[in-house]
C-alpha cells in the first residue's frame, strides 16, 4: 500500500516515496501577519494540519515546518494605516491568526520560524546568488537573474514569454528582465532595515521560504505545500533560489492546495471579496468550519456560500448526534476515543465489525487525500449505526455489539479528522439530568392519560432546543442547537 500524492511539478498523481524511510519532512507556507485571515487563507492552512494528521495515522513522524512573513510592504503600510510599529502589527496578527487556527483545531506545527529571526541567513544566501551568476545589485537592491537559471518555469510550467510578475514583485527601472525578482530591497525612509553588503535594507518575500526551509529540513525534503495561487510566482522562485544556490533537488513533491469559490471569483484580499475566518468561526463555531474545509478534497475547489456552511453544519450535527444516541444506547458499554490511533501502511487490512467503513476511508484519503470519498463512508457507517441504535435499547445482544463497533471505529475516523463532537456547554450532566426528570414527568402525564400536559412538557423542551424522539424502547433526546 502507499499514499498517492498530485504533485505539481510532474502535473500528475505519483506515490509518495519520502527521503528518508518512515519519516517525512514538510513545509507550508504560512500567513504574512498584517491582517486578520480570511476562510480561503484558513483552509490551506487547516488542509496541510490535516495532511500532517493523517500521514502520522499511517505511521510516519512527521516533521513538520511552517513560517510566518513578518517583514514584508503591507505590514510597513499596516503599520501606517493603524499608526503603530511594525512589530506591533506583527505581534498582535500572529496571535489573532494563531488565535483562529487553534478555534479551527489546528495543533501548532513542529516548528513556527519567523522572517525577522533568519534575515542573516538570507544575506548568506543572496550573496551567494550573487557569486554563482545568478543575482545582480541594482541601485541598492538585489535582484534574481531568471535568465541565469536553467529551467525556470518547470513547476509553473511557464515560459519566460509568458510570464507575468506577481503581486509582490515591483516594476524597477534597474531590472534586467521583467520577471527578475527582487531578493534584497533597499531601505526608505520611515521603514525597518537590517544591514547587508549592499547597503541597510530587507528581503525579498520570496527568498524567505527558500532559506527557512531548506535551513531546517535541509535540500529535497519530501513536502512543500500552500495554495495553488502561490504556484507562480512564489514558488517557482523558491525553487530557483534553492537549487541555483544549492544544486540538486529542492522539494521532492509540491502539493498544492484548492482556491475557495465566492460566488464566480476566487476569495482574496485583493479582489475585496473575503470573509473573514474569525467571523464565521463565531457565526458556525470552530468544527463547522473544519468540516466544510475538509469536506471537499485537497485539491478540490471550495465553494463557500450560506448553503454550504449550513449543509456542513448540519451533516456534523448528524454526527453528533450518533454519537449520543449510540452512547445512550449502550451506556456504560460505550467505547472511550483514543488519543493515539494509528494505522501504518505497513499493517494488514482491517478487519471486525466496521472494516469496510475503515478501508473506504484509507483507500480515499490514501488517493491524493479524497476526503470527499473518506466523509462519505463516515456518513455510510453512521446510517447503519443509526439503524442498530433500536435494538440496542431494546437488549438486543448482536445488535449492541455490532454498534459498539461501529462506534469504536467512528472515533477513530473522526479523531483522525480531528472532530471531537463535544458536547455543549447547555448539554452537561446537570442539565440531562434535568431533561431525563421532565421527561420522566411527561411519561407520567403520558400513563395518567393527560396528554395536553405532556404536550406541553414536550413542546417546552422542543423551545429550549432539545429535540425528542419516542421508540418502543422509549424517548431518545438531543440537544438540536434549535432553541430560542
Amino acid at each position: 500500500m502507499a499514499i498517492r500524492v498530485y504533485e505539481s511539478r510532474r502535473r500528475d498523481v505519483v506515490e509518495l516515496e519520502p527521503r528518508d524511510e518512515g519519516r517525512i519532512s514538510m513545509y507550508a507556507c504560512g500567513p504574512t501577519v498584517y491582517n486578520l485571515i480570511h476562510v480561503g487563507n484558513a483552509r490551506t492552512i487547516v488542509w496541510y494540519d490535516q495532511v500532517r494528521r493523517y500521514l502520522e495515522y499511517r505511521g510516519y513522524d512527521v516533521t513538520y515546518v511552517m513560517n510566518y512573513t513578518d517583514v514584508d510592504d503591507k505590514i510597513i503600510e499596516r503599520a501606517k494605516i493603524e499608526g503603530i510599529p511594525p512589530e506591533g502589527v506583527t505581534s498582535k496578527y500572529t496571535q489573532a491568526f494563531e488565535d483562529d487556527m487553534s478555534a479551527l483545531g489546528t495543533k501548532p506545527a513542529s516548528l513556527i520560524v519567523r522572517a525577522t529571526d533568519h534575515i542573516g541567513d538570507m544575506v548568506v544566501a543572496i550573496q551567494g546568488l550573487i557569486d554563482k551568476g545568478l543575482a545582480y545589485k541594482a541601485e541598492g537592491d538585489v535582484w534574481y537573474e531568471v535568465e541565469n537559471f536553467d529551467g525556470y518555469g518547470k513547476l509553473s510550467g511557464r515560459s519566460l514569454d509568458d510570464m507575468r510578475s506577481g503581486d509582490r514583485i515591483e516594476p524597477s527601472p534597474g531590472k534586467k528582465h521583467p520577471v527578475d525578482f527582487a531578493l534584497w530591497k533597499s531601505a526608505k525612509e520611515g521603514e525597518p532595515s537590517w544591514p547587508s553588503p549592499w547597503g541597510p535594507g530587507r528581503p525579498g518575500w520570496h527568498i524567505e521560504c527558500s532559506v527557512m526551509s531548506t535551513r531546517y529540513l535541509g535540500m529535497g525534503f519530501d513536502i512543500h505545500g500552500g495554495g495553488r495561487d502561490l504556484i507562480f510566482p512564489h514558488h517557482e522562485n523558491e525553487l530557483a533560489q534553492a537549487e541555483g544556490l544549492n544544486g540538486g533537488e529542492f522539494v521532492r513533491y509540491w502539493v498544492h492546495a484548492g482556491l475557495v469559490q465566492m460566488e464566480s471569483e476566487k476569495m482574496s484580499k485583493s479582489l475585496g471579496n473575503v470573509v473573514l475566518a474569525r467571523d464565521v468561526i463565531e457565526q458556525y463555531g470552530g468544527e463547522t468550519c473544519r468540516y466544510w474545509m475538509l469536506a471537499s478534497s485537497l485539491r478540490s475547489q471550495a465553494v463557500f456560500s450560506d448553503d454550504t456552511l449550513d449543509d456542513a453544519d448540519r451533516s456534523l450535527e448528524r454526527w453528533r448526534t450518533f454519537l449520543e444516541a449510540a452512547g445512550h444506547a449502550l451506556a456504560e458499554e460505550a467505547p472511550a476515543a483514543s488519543s493515539s490511533y494509528r494505522r501504518p501502511l505497513s499493517d494488514p487490512g482491517p478487519e471486525g465489525t466496521g472494516a469496510e467503513f475503515i478501508s473506504r476511508f484509507l483507500s480515499s484519503m490514501d488517493d491524493d487525500f479524497n476526503s470527499a470519498k473518506a466523509f462519505a463512508a463516515i456518513h455510510d457507517l453512521v446510517r447503519e449505526g443509526n439503524r442498530l441504535i433500536e435494538g440496542a435499547q431494546r437488549g438486543d445482544e448482536g445488535e449492541r455489539k455490532s454498534l459498539a463497533g461501529l462506534l469504536e471505529v467512528f472515533l477513530e475516523l473522526t479523531s483522525v479528522l480531528n472532530f471531537r463532537l463535544e458536547s455543549k456547554p447547555e448539554d452537561s450532566k446537570l442539565v440531562g439530568g434535568l431533561v431525563e426528570y421532565l421527561l420522566e414527568l411527561r411519561e407520567s402525564a403520558r400513563s395518567e392519560r393527560a396528554f395536553e400536559r405532556a404536550d406541553e412538557i414536550r413542546e417546552r423542551l422542543t423551545e429550549l432546543g432539545v429535540a425528542i424522539e419516542d421508540t418502543p424502547a422509549g424517548p431518545r433526546w438531543r440537544v438540536s442547537g434549535t432553541g430560542q
